[in-house]
């Protein structure tokens, strides 16, 4: 079921966006190369409890996780496309590392991804992440009152497709409430004047993610970690928005 938000919700909402951003910055700032994914893990739990927050992670069990995800971020390195499991990995230089988190505050959720490399970067990973952040600011500028769902799609899909970049649309973005995956589902590709209306009060989350040599996924071992089915890199950024009548608010916008 998609649910509209009153004026006085999305301010309700606006300490949980800030919050998911604050995390973010913290744990990109401490993504060092040697540095362990299970203390990226770690600061980022320090944070929730320090706020008083809640993981929408760590018991998370949808059908396509083969346990409760028991993180609170998702760590995804190199050719890890999303879900990426916090394990025993020390960070290398040159690695191409998403964070992904989520979180309720005062019964709020936001959701937010940055894509960024660990010390020396390749060319080709800082144009796949510019792509993919290209396509966020795409399908941010789309979602204002009198467009459709599919006008966002579209307009994510035709940045990818315009740098040659395959698009899979079995995940995408999501309706974000008071729960972290709601509706509608807000696909990375699609037609334009199609789908659900933009009405003030809709609020959800914008993920693009591409890959450098396909647009094919399997799972890890680890029965959660997305990964490219031909070992190519990955990226992937997010932003929690909210329709309003003066345009789309960012609720998750960070400094970095």
């Amino acid at each position: 079921m998609i649910e509209l938000r009153t004026p006085a919700e999305i301010e309700q909402m606006k300490p949980a966006g800030a919050f998911v951003a604050r995390v973010l910055e913290a744990t990109r700032e401490a993504s060092q190369v040697g540095v362990n994914l299970l203390e990226i893990d770690e600061l980022a739990h320090q944070m929730i409890r320090d706020e008083g927050a809640e993981s929408c992670y760590i018991d998370y069990h949808p059908s396509f996780g083969a346990s409760p995800f028991g993180k609170v971020i998702c760590t995804s390195v190199n050719d890890a496309v999303l879900h990426g499991l916090p394990h025993d990995y020390r960070l290398r230089d040159g690695d191409l590392l998403t964070l992904d988190f989520a979180a309720s505050v005062d019964g709020w959720v936001a959701d937010s991804a940055v894509s960024f490399v660990v010390g020396t970067a390749r060319s080709e990973d800082l144009r796949l992440i510019e792509v993919c952040e290209e396509a966020l600011r795409a399908g941010i500028a789309a979602a204002h009152v009198g467009n459709r769902m599919g006008d966002v799609s579209a307009a994510i899909g035709a940045v990818a497709h315009a740098h040659g970049f395959g698009v899979n649309t079995d995940f995408g973005g999501h309706g974000v409430g008071r729960t972290m995956h709601g509706d509608p589902h807000v696909p990375n590709d699609g037609r334009p004047h199609r789908g659900y209306p933009l009405k003030p009060g809709l609020v959800f989350a914008i993920e693009p993610w591409l890959m450098l040599g396909t647009d094919e996924i399997y799972t890890d071992a680890d029965g959660w970690t997305l990964r490219s089915a031909d070992g190519s890199r990955a990226a992937h950024v997010e932003h929690t928005i909210a329709i309003t009548p003066d345009g789309p608010l960012v609720l998750t916008a960070r400094r970095r």
